[in-house]
């Protein structure tokens, strides 16, 4: 009788042992899945995106389109145009999203949330959040950008980083990166406001 007793109490403690680690293994199956969903959505959130149009000002032909994307903690600028002259051209982010002008000063100076002097980006002397710089057109006049920073986000609450309410503006010369307070970089020839 003993021996019997004894063979159901093992074959019982078996059964919850498999059936333990079932389940066991159930709920590791659930918690892979809610954690790769909420991965997924947590990314979804995360990738930011604003595509804006660039027209002509003071007199110019320039236009282009400018796309900024938050990905991972930083925003990247992609932006192309036309109509340029041949040679560098400076391009910066200024203060409002108001292209309303027909030499694109509506758009105030540049955005300087920190209050620091112009200068190349990532100076240690300062610079502007807005002193993007300078890229080049070819002899047709087409130019194309690509900028990278983890100092700017697209509608975060952090007004010394949230680029949207700014303007893009290309200039008609190169910016020098010295002279105060805009790198002396000549007329604004075009204009493209950051709006979500």
């Amino acid at each position: 009788m003993k021996k019997i007793s004894l063979s159901l109490v093992a074959i019982s403690a078996l059964f919850l042992t498999v059936s333990c680690k079932s389940d066991t293994k159930k709920e590791k199956k659930e918690e892979v899945i809610e954690e790769t969903t909420t991965t997924i959505e947590e990314k979804i959130e995360e990738v930011k995106k604003i595509t804006i149009e660039l027209t002509p000002k003071s007199e110019s032909t320039v236009k282009g389109s400018a796309v900024f994307r938050e990905e991972n903690g930083e925003v990247s600028l992609t932006a192309v145009f036309e109509g340029l002259t041949p040679g560098e051209h400076a391009i910066h982010l200024h203060e409002k999203a108001d292209c309303s002008s027909p030499d694109g000063t509506s758009t105030g100076g540049h955005w300087n949330p920190t209050f620091e002097q112009h200068g190349k980006w990532g100076d240690e002397t300062g610079y502007h959040k807005g002193d993007i710089g300078n890229f080049t057109a070819d002899e047709n006049g087409n130019g194309t950008i690509t900028f990278k920073t983890d100092e700017w986000c697209i509608g975060c609450e952090d007004e010394t980083k949230n680029i949207v309410g700014k303007a893009v503006i290309v200039h008609q010369g190169t910016d020098d990166f010295t002279s105060q307070p805009s790198g002396a970089a000549g007329a604004r020839v075009s204009c493209g406001g950051i709006i979500e």
